[in-house]
């Protein structure tokens, strides 16, 4: 359910549980965390999904029987983080819960304009994962974080565009096609070059 495809120096890594609306199981996770491990080498990394959703987080039945606490979100969003190359979002949909993680800890988000975020942990009793408000609350300031958090507000694509939370909106047939050509001067330029200058721009949170 996880698809890793290799476009010249772009791998793609791609959720494809569609008729699940994408919610990611303990195996989707441990899957993604090795796709991103073996991502490394590349010049840039695009995470998307099939279908209208991005992902609605943690499959509900996984989610109850313990994967809502289950430190292989940190570890994903960690090792999406720690990529040398560039990484970039293409939002196919809705991002939901732990998927948000995920994104967040991407170096650019681009979604379509039916795409809607948000994060409804509280209300069933699970915190968020520890790097999540952290990196939140660095692209869109605390009170919209706690707005999306403790507020439990949904998001539309026009506001994330506005609070920072992603970076374009695209139509649906154009998201691909404008994540590849995003990812073309890093291709292009000497490799070493490219990893220091993310080096140089502040991160969120590692």
């Amino acid at each position: 359910m996880i698809d890793v495809a290799a476009f010249g120096g772009i791998k793609q890594i791609t959720l494809n549980r569609p008729d699940k609306a994408n919610a990611l199981t303990e195996q989707m996770l441990r899957d993604l965390i090795a796709a991103v491990d073996g991502a490394k080498d590349a010049a840039a990394v695009i995470l998307t999904g099939e279908g209208r959703v991005f992902s609605a987080g943690a499959d509900l039945d996984a989610a109850r029987a313990g994967l809502a606490v289950s430190p292989l979100w940190e570890e994903l969003s960690s090792a999406i983080a720690a990529l040398p190359g560039l990484c970039i979002a293409a939002l196919n949909g809705t991002v939901a819960g732990g998927a948000t993680g995920m994104a967040l800890a991407c170096d650019l988000r681009i979604a379509v304009p039916e795409a809607k975020f948000f994060y409804p942990v509280m209300k069933h009793g699970f915190l968020p994962q520890p790097s999540d408000p952290v990196r939140m609350t660095a692209l869109i300031g605390p009170a919209r974080t706690k707005w999306m958090l403790l507020a439990g507000q949904k998001a539309t694509s026009e506001q994330a565009l506005s609070f920072g939370l992603i970076d374009e909106v695209l139509p649906q047939d154009d998201l691909m096609a404008r994540a590849h050509e995003l990812c073309a001067d890093c291709i292009a330029a000497d490799e070493a070059t490219a990893h220091a200058i993310k080096r140089l721009c502040p991160n969120q949170r590692r």
